[in-house]
């Protein structure tokens, strides 16, 4: 798709196939970050039409809808086909061309394999990290809208909750979302089409198990699992590690006795 107009440049571009992946993986996180004052996109791959349910108006209003709660000021469509998603050059091109446009400083990627889902979500998963590569390819400039080269500097994965594999990350780490996993509750369920009441409730539940179980582990109420292809760098280890709260039930010390209370 071309569109010569110039871009604001964004902080942040998180990406999958569909309309409502992102909402599910890490909304919490994307709300957090606009919050923070951090500028931030969302790129659905394709229009996640056709559905049982859904039709490319319904899910367009839905997917605005959504970004309207999360308060995210962009969203684009890369107008790939959905159903038959696949990595290959076309698809590459087509990305990277937007990453030349914004520029982002980070990008986050839903990955994994999904077969009890949809397999656009693997090829999704395959088409960002590569995409991130052709970006930067020089002498090219014909096959991206006549954009030019660039480099982005940060890859984050946030892992589809029901992957079929047992990854092996080298590095994970998860973001409180205590503060927005009702506003991201509310973005899924502006997805009508998709969702009906009793569909709704179910999803709800895995989304606040999961985000639950994730947040807990760092001592929070909610919290949403990233992942990098490296080790976390920092320069200051006491920040790494006391971003976590370590417990969210911790025992408690009573006051003068020195014993421990529960089961501590």
């Amino acid at each position: 798709m071309a569109d010569d107009a110039p871009h604001e440049r964004l902080d942040v571009i998180a990406l999958a196939p569909h309309p409502d992946d992102l909402e599910i993986l890490c909304g919490g996180t994307l709300a957090k970050l606009v919050a923070q004052g951090y500028k931030v996109g969302i790129f659905d791959l394709t229009s996640g039409e056709p559905t049982p349910r859904g039709s490319l108006d319904t899910r367009k209003a839905e997917a605005e809808e959504a970004r309207r709660i999360l308060g995210v000021p962009v969203r684009v469509n890369v107008e790939l086909p959905n159903r038959v998603l696949m990595d290959g050059p076309d698809a590459r091109f087509a990305l990277a061309t937007q990453f030349r446009r914004y520029r982002p400083n980070i990008i986050i990627v839903a990955a994994g394999r999904t077969p009890g889902a949809s397999p656009d979500h693997l090829q999704g998963g395959l088409i960002g990290e590569a995409a991130r590569f052709y970006s930067q390819l020089t002498k090219w400039n014909e096959r991206f809208d006549g954009t030019e080269p660039y480099r982005v500097p940060h890859l984050v994965y946030v892992p589809f909750p029901f992957e079929a594999e047992q990854r092996s990350w080298h590095s994970q780490f998860v973001v409180d979302i205590s503060d927005t996993i009702d506003q991201k509750i509310a973005a899924v369920k502006a997805y009508e089409s998709q969702f009906d009441p009793t569909r709704f409730a179910r999803v709800e539940h895995l989304i606040r198990s999961t985000n639950g179980f994730h947040g807990a582990r760092c001592g929070y109420m909610y919290g949403e699992l990233f992942a990098l292809p490296t080790p976390v760098g920092a320069p200051d280890l006491v920040q790494v590690v006391c971003g976590s709260k370590g417990a969210l039930a911790p025992v408690v010390l009573p006051a003068a006795s020195g014993v421990l209370s529960g089961n501590g």
